[in-house]
């Protein structure tokens, strides 16, 4: 068994042994020197200490944020904030105006939406039929999809079409 010492501030008291350590008041951050160690370390980096019980266990850090996915739910924790989206007003600017791409205007497609705008116009309305189906079919898409659904496929993902 280790003999070890401990510091107390500028104080050097020791040598002691295992068994007697827990009566030392020792803490995570008091430093402990042993035979065989180059540098005094502190007592919550030694093994042996943590090992014969002389110290609790340190738990794991804390994470600062939980990963999240779609779909999945952490043991026991609420459902994950998702952040506002538009995807009613799209959904329902697709039904109504979908010749138009406000809708992708909206969610932020700028190019899609710039597509379904100009086809329309440039084909004197008679492209707009096919664009005011997709509108449409998107605006239906968008409506049924919950808002986290929405949220991972159209902004994170950062779909553009259907």
């Amino acid at each position: 068994m280790s003999r070890y010492y401990v510091a107390d501030g500028m104080v050097q008291r020791g040598p002691f042994e295992m068994a007697d350590l827990p009566g030392q008041g020792l803490r995570g951050e008091t430093l402990v020197w042993t035979q065989g160690m180059q540098d005094w370390r502190r007592a919550d980096e030694v093994e042996e200490l943590i090992f014969a019980g002389v110290l609790p266990r340190p738990l794991p850090p804390v994470p600062t944020q939980l990963p999240t996915a779609p779909g999945y739910r952490y043991p026991g924790a609420a459902a994950p904030a998702v952040p506002s989206t538009n995807r009613i007003a799209a959904g329902v600017l697709g039904i109504l105006l979908g010749s138009l791409g406000i809708h992708k205007f909206i969610m932020g497609r700028v190019g899609a939406g710039l597509v379904m705008l100009l086809v329309t116009v440039l084909t004197c309305g008679w492209g707009g039929l096919v664009m005011n189906l997709i509108g449409i079919i998107e605006g239906i898409i968008y409506l049924t999809r919950s808002e986290e659904q929405f949220y991972w496929e159209y902004v994170v993902g950062k779909k553009s079409w259907f």
